[in-house]
């Protein structure tokens, strides 16, 4: 080995600090240290592999390869050996990058909303590095496995209350776009941690695509769900009827109230809701259902789908009323899950119709990841909550609280 070929000029380095020139980068002062010493590297490991050959070997000269680095771009001279044994572990065959920190950059930007413009504008303003978007496509497209690993991992056995949720996007197909929607089901775990337990796209909604969810949550270990908080999801009483039959179903209020507001006049929603707010926000069912009654007798003649819907949905839109106040402000809505869908629209807003559904699926799974990072506590007062459910739901929680 020629050990003039790994020598760094710290002179001239120390004179460049001097005259204020970055460390990093492309003309960073340090970018030749990095090569030299990777090379010194590499020709250590072909002295080490000759050493260990049985068979006559010999080295062959050097292949060389433009390294991409945080440090800057380089060319690596790696050196060979006649018998085409060698295989370098520090900068390996067709490896172009130096670490694989370049790749979690760029991931934890796309994460973070990013186009692939503007993270490859990062990456040459910052580090000096030239990545197309093509090449940021298939680095972020690592992900993929990943996120299929996460939709099929096992899952809990019981969840005490899980939520329901769709969100709305747009996917090219067969050179079409197609509207699909994505299902989120978020549910909170035996000691009070949320979880999201899939996401499901579709673009029809039904009895057999919610069979298929549960269907699948099943086969990943869940066998029991307490009580289901949806948004009047077509089809969904008579899937988990099927798969979890003694699970309760509690519609979204708030989804409830927000869809009756489409249908009354704007001069009269002011006091229609002052009304329609007696009825939920009743101590009892039965008061409740009194209040029902009243606002039916106000307004039913002007507005009567609204009034019709609140009474065709009135069983699941009350279950709520039978518990404390700590199970009725969690289960009463499904705006838990509308936190985690608010960083969906924060990575997504700027996107469009997708290419395919392995590209928004991946950057969901990363807003997944974002949410999930601020979910380090239990739900407020969850020991009380928990000991309240086990009552109502007596016997089904108490092999896994070991009552």
């Amino acid at each position: 080995m020629n050990q003039e070929d790994h020598e760094f000029d710290f002179s001239t380095a120390l004179k460049a600090i001097q005259e204020g020139k970055p460390l990093l980068g492309r003309e960073g002062i340090l970018t030749p240290l990095i090569k030299n010493l990777t090379e010194a590297a590499l020709e250590g490991e072909l002295d080490s592999h000759l050493g260990r050959e049985i068979t006559a070997n010999r080295r062959n000269g050097k292949s060389r390869k433009t390294i991409k680095s945080l440090n800057g771009n380089f060319e690596l001279r790696t050196p060979r050996d006649r018998g085409g044994t060698f295989s370098p572990q520090l900068v390996k065959k067709h490896q172009t990058s130096l670490n694989d920190e370049i790749e979690q950059k760029i991931i934890a930007l796309y994460g973070l909303g990013m186009s692939y413009q503007d993270i490859s504008a990062h990456l040459q303003e910052i580090y000096g590095l030239e990545v197309s978007t093509g090449t940021l496509s298939i680095i972020t497209d690592k992900i993929i496995h990943t996120v299929k690993e996460w939709q099929a991992r096992p899952l809990a056995s019981i969840y005490p209350i899980v939520w329901l949720d769709a969100i709305h996007y747009k996917i090219r197909e067969n050179g079409k776009v197609a509207g699909k929607a994505v299902y989120t089901i978020l549910g909170v775990n035996l000691e009070g941690r949320k979880e999201v337990l899939g996401l499901y796209i579709s673009e029809h909604e039904g009895a057999n695509f919610w069979l298929q969810v549960l269907t699948d949550l099943s086969n990943r270990g869940v066998k029991d769900v307490l009580i289901a908080c949806v948004d009047g999801l077509k089809g969904f009483p008579e899937a988990i009827e099927a798969i979890f039959p003694n699970t309760e179903i509690q519609l979204c209020v708030v989804h409830q109230i927000r869809n009756s507001l489409k249908y009354v006049g704007s001069k009269n929603q002011k006091e229609f809701m002052a009304d329609l707010k007696r009825v939920y926000k009743a101590g009892t069912k039965d008061l409740a259902a009194s209040e029902l009654d009243i606002l039916a007798g106000k307004w039913n003649e002007k507005y009567p789908i609204v009034i019709t819907s609140w009474r065709n949905n009135w069983e699941r839109l009350s279950q709520y009323f039978k518990y404390p106040e700590d199970i009725r402000r969690i289960i009463y809505t499904t705006n838990t899950i509308e936190a985690v869908h608010r960083q969906f629209r924060k990575l997504t807003k700027t996107k469009g119709a997708f290419p395919n559904q392995d590209s928004l699926l991946k950057l969901l799974y990363m807003g997944i990841q974002n949410a999930s990072k601020k979910w380090t506590m239990p739900i407020q007062n969850w020991s009380l909550t928990i000991s309240q459910l086990a009552i109502f739901f007596e016997g089904r929680l108490d092999k896994e609280l070991k009552l």
